[in-house]
């Protein structure tokens, strides 16, 4: 796959989440947050009115941070495309 599929399959897999009305599981939604950040080199901190939330979010940073920029892309997809073949 070459850099422009990767990146039109990254774009369509944010889209489907940012589409999804219902919540995700939390595991999933700090892994989403991770690889996005990771594949749009967001490199800022976690902003959120709660520390236990900014620590779980900087925890999913840390757990990404070896990643490649096309590593985190290919990841989210994985993720998305995973979790919405085998939802319930």
């Amino acid at each position: 796959m070459n850099q422009e599929e990767l990146d039109i399959l990254f774009e369509e897999a944010v889209e489907r989440v940012n589409a999804h009305k219902e919540p995700f599981p939390a595991d999933t939604l700090l892994k989403l947050y991770a690889y996005y950040k990771k594949a749009t080199n967001d490199v800022g901190k976690p902003k959120s009115k709660k520390a236990i939330i900014n620590a779980f979010k900087t925890n999913a940073l840390f757990q990404a941070k070896d990643l490649t920029v096309n590593e985190a892309k290919q990841n989210y997809i994985d993720l998305v495309n995973n979790y919405f073949l085998y939802r319930k």
